[in-house]
């Protein structure tokens, strides 16, 4: 009886247990649905983009609209996030190695290295000149370097002039009596050839004359320059000698032209000697050049110093530090490091950082940047203290927005919530564009009596209606254009070496176009235009293996081959189409005779890329 009961109690057991969990798995829970449901919100709330052209959203899926990919789904922004701003997780930013920082404000100051020589002090340099004219007989300074004192011979002359004013004076010292002026006059004459007065009375007293003269030394110094050799004849007046005093010296330190609102007058330099290792020196600047070498664009800071014991010597090379501090005294500036500002152009641009619950939100900002510190620079505007800046991975989460479509150092205005082609042109012709590509296509109006109907402006801008010409130019216009689609193809077949044959054969084929079938004056005008413009670009490509650089040159040859079809016509329908992504993303244009897209700026790498945006017939 026992056993029985417990059989029953087991079964029980087991029957409850399978209920609970059928119940658990199957029964009574909405769960399934809400999830379905849940996954169904989400897909409708998701955002479809192309890889290759981030800046496309679209709200379902599809192909892109520029290259034909096929739309990839993208996360969507939480909701109330800011639609510029980047969002990333805190274990994102560890694994990109992004770095922040507070911005705050300290003492703009700047430690400015400068190079410079020492120089000698222009003030004490003189010029030794001979004031006898004569021929040079002995020379007692014979080279540069060495050291003179004042009232040292330095030469003697033999001067003819002398000898003779020696005699006059003899002549008139003998008659001083009865002509006492002419004696005075004899005299004064000496005298101003710096003849000593003692020297002219021993000449009177002995009455004999003296054949040389010494030069003496004006200046005590070190001879720099020996203009003289023995046996020169010299003028009154002449250089013979250049004499500089080394006992105080120059450094000029040399200044670039974005340096100088750090250097003034007073500022205290220390400075080495790269002769004489192991030594600083201090010094004052003194002087400052009001004028930068239109060459070199410096200018010239001037530290004038005592040369103890002639340590120093002219053209030793010198490096300097100036610290100085920008502004008034105790005046605070914003400053962050180099590593947080990314250029483009003219403007400079940082990111903020902004906490958003887990996530993180970096936003893009312009800045106005001061002077450079070296590692840093002051902000000028842009900028308040307190705020959160990246300063390591600046570049991380620059791409990292220009992918979601946000505001990016290449693109300030980002790409967020765009249809189509709307954010992708940067030219008033991709705009267009991209606006034609939302309208209903049967639209698009062709023209049936001659003249082509452009949905664009395109580079060409404003095309002249069409110019009546004979069948035989059009004939002849048609060969240059076959030879162009051989061309053509060579592109979308990544074929540069048989493009240069192509060009070839449209250079020698638009040679054999008979200008004098113009009869009209402005299709005459026209086509020597048109015409010089197609042969230099088909000259171009010719002269490449290039082919990056020879679809450039494709670019303005299409340009204006189609320029050509439609002032004068070929009697063929003609396909002008576009590719918004070649040129840099400016767009350009080139012509075919189908309608299927075969982009020759791209080739095999995004051959359906492009649209038909007009028809010439």
């Amino acid at each position: 009886m026992t056993t029985k009961i417990k059989n029953i109690l087991k079964i029980a057991g087991i029957l409850f247990i399978g209920l609970l969990l059928g119940w658990m798995l199957f029964g009574g829970s909405d769960t399934p649905k809400e999830l379905h449901d849940h996954t169904a919100e989400q897909e409708a709330g998701a955002s479809w983009t192309c890889s290759m052209h981030p800046q496309i959203r679209q709200s379902e899926p599809g192909q892109c609209p520029l290259c034909g990919m096929d739309l990839i789904p993208v996360a969507s922004d939480d909701a109330g996030a800011d639609p510029n701003a980047l969002q990333m997780s805190e274990n994102a930013m560890k694994l990109a190695n992004i770095q922040t920082m507070f911005v705050g404000t300290s003492a703009a100051n700047k430690e400015l290295r400068l190079n410079g020589k020492v120089q000698v002090d222009e003030r004490k340099l003189y010029t030794q000149s001979t004031h006898i004219p004569g021929r040079i007989e002995n020379l007692r300074i014979n080279f540069t370097g060495e050291n003179v004192s004042k009232g040292q011979t330095l030469a003697t002359v033999y001067s003819p002039d002398l000898v003779t004013a020696q005699e006059e004076l003899l002549q008139a010292y003998a008659i001083k009596n009865s002509q006492p002026e002419l004696f005075a006059a004899a005299k004064q004459k000496l005298m101003n050839w710096k003849i000593g007065e003692s020297t002219i009375n021993r000449i009177i007293s002995s009455g004999k004359l003296i054949q040389q003269f010494s030069i003496t030394s004006d200046v005590s110094g070190i001879v720099i320059a020996k203009k003289v050799d023995l046996g020169d004849y010299v003028g009154r007046g002449m250089p013979i000698y250049e004499i500089a005093d080394l006992s105080s010296l120059w450094v000029l330190f040399d200044v670039y032209e974005s340096d100088m609102a750090w250097v003034k007058v007073g500022d205290k330099v220390s400075y080495t000697i790269q002769s004489i290792p192991g030594e600083t020196f201090e010094g004052t600047i003194s002087f400052v050049d009001p004028i930068i070498n239109a060459k070199t664009r410096v200018a010239t800071a001037r530290v004038e110093i005592k040369n103890v014991g002639n340590k120093l010597k002219p053209e030793m090379f010198a490096s300097g530090i100036i610290k100085n501090n920008l502004g008034k005294k105790g005046s605070q500036e914003i400053i962050i490091p180099k590593s947080a500002i990314m250029w483009t152009g003219e403007r400079s641009v940082i990111y903020i950082k902004n906490n958003a619950g887990n996530k993180v939100n970096f936003t893009l900002r312009e800045v106005t940047l001061g002077p450079s510190l070296g590692e840093a620079f002051v902000i000028k505007s842009g900028l308040e203290s307190g705020e959160e800046i990246v300063v390591n991975g600046t570049f991380t989460v620059d791409a990292a927005s220009q992918l979601a479509g946000k505001p990016s150092m290449m693109n300030l205005e980002g790409g967020k919530a765009v249809t189509g082609h709307a954010g992708h042109g940067k030219k008033q012709a991709s705009e267009s564009a991209m606006e034609n590509k939302e309208e209903d296509h049967t639209n698009h109006t062709q023209s049936q009596t001659g003249n082509s109907t452009d949905t664009k402006n395109a580079d060409h801008t404003k095309m002249e209606s069409r110019i009546a010409v004979s069948k035989d130019f059009q004939s002849q216009l048609n060969k240059v254009f076959v030879e162009y689609i051989s061309l053509k193809n060579a592109f979308t077949n990544d074929n540069s070496k048989t493009a240069q044959e192509n060009a070839v054969e449209v250079v020698n084929v638009l040679a054999k176009v008979d200008m004098k079938l113009l009869s009209n004056n402005e299709a005459h005008k026209h086509w020597m235009t048109i015409s010089k413009e197609i042969a230099a670009s088909a000259t171009s490509i010719t002269k490449t293996s290039d082919i990056n650089v020879q679809r450039n040159h494709f670019i303005h040859l299409s340009a204006h081959l189609s320029k050509a079809i439609k002032l004068f016509g070929i009697n063929k329908t003609v396909y002008e189409q576009f590719c918004p992504m070649a040129n840099n993303d400016n767009g350009a244009f080139w012509l075919s005779l189908d309608e299927e897209i075969r982009n020759p700026y791209y080739g095999k790498a995004m051959l359906k890329c492009g649209s038909t945006e007009a028809i010439i017939k």
